[in-house]
């Protein structure tokens, strides 16, 4: 079910000469994407760097995305202008345009444009970013933004990855923002929004809200294969990374690695998981995972 970059006809040149780079020349090289993100000290702030104050410099995420050999960065436009000077060119750039902090609810969640598509030509980047909070009551406002991004990203063959996240009032009386149901819908909304890659967060397979979710999904049965197979599915000819989300231990890391890959996601965006540990671990953890998506 894997999307293969030949057979994506619809892209621009530009767009699959990009994703060819982050596909085949970085990271495992076999037609697969493993991201390391830093976005968030934007999105939740330093606490995340409590756990290894070293990672607080972002010169950590640089030197382990280029010493652990990813497909690229995804950052905000001022760690790309401030601390990527001497990687230009070694690590691919995903420069995320939209971002918000944690500290208003997300019962409205809106996440405003930070940089532009012709910021992310101007630093070299591979790809860009947007957050796109599916069901919000704000979604109008974030159609309309994304829409304008998507026209750019058309315009200069720049690929175009979609954090799509369930949120607001209305996700959360039908069953909360990571059940089945709800990142179902987000995969196949980016997918008809016109997105290029999508990241999804791994549905809550075992909801316990589970009969808040819209017929038919409260009485569907799902194990943890099933229903990441059911997402990708859903995301059609978009290609999925899935997130590590917060820091789990290496052995369910691995598992949920290998499980996303067996059931045709096109890679996996890491943070946390990499980032919030001595370097030299997360170079060897960073490896086995490499491992796995090679197998595939």
């Amino acid at each position: 079910m894997r999307p293969k970059l030949d057979e994506l006809d619809h892209l621009s040149h530009g767009k699959r000469a990009r994703l060819y780079r982050l596909l085949y020349e970085h990271g495992p090289g076999n037609g697969t994407m493993l991201l390391l993100p830093i976005d968030q000290g934007l999105e939740h702030g330093p606490v995340d760097f409590f756990a290894n104050p070293a990672a607080l410099d972002p010169e950590y995420q640089w030197r382990l995305a280029l010493e652990g050999g990813y497909s690229g960065i995804a950052l905000h436009i001022g760690l790309a202008e401030k601390y990527m000077r001497k990687y230009a060119g070694k690590v691919p750039l995903v420069l995320k345009l939209n971002g918000k902090t944690n500290i208003p609810s997300d019962a409205q969640a809106f996440s405003p444009q930070t940089a532009t598509v012709e910021d992310a030509v101007r630093l070299g980047a591979d790809a860009v970013g947007y957050t796109l909070y599916v069901g919000s009551p704000r979604q109008d406002a974030d159609f309309i933004q994304f829409h304008k991004i998507r026209a750019d990203c058309e315009k200069y063959g720049m690929p175009l990855i979609v954090w799509s996240y369930p949120r607001g009032e209305a996700v959360e009386k039908k069953g909360g923002r990571d059940s089945v149901y709800a990142v179902d819908y987000a995969a196949r909304v980016a997918d008809e929004l016109g997105a290029d890659v999508v990241k999804l967060n791994v549905p809550e397979f075992d909801n316990p809200r589970k009969a808040e979710e819209p017929k038919p999904y409260n009485t569907l049965q799902f194990d943890y294969a099933s229903a990441v197979r059911k997402v990708i599915q859903s995301a059609g000819r978009t290609m999925v990374l899935f997130s590590g989300g917060s820091k789990i231990s290496d052995e369910d890391l691995l598992e949920k690695a290998r499980i996303c890959m067996e059931q045709g996601a096109t890679g996996l965006i890491f943070g946390r998981n990499m980032w919030q540990r001595p370097f030299e671990e997360a170079l060897a953890l960073t490896e086995k995972i490499k491992e796995i998506m090679r197998s595939v």
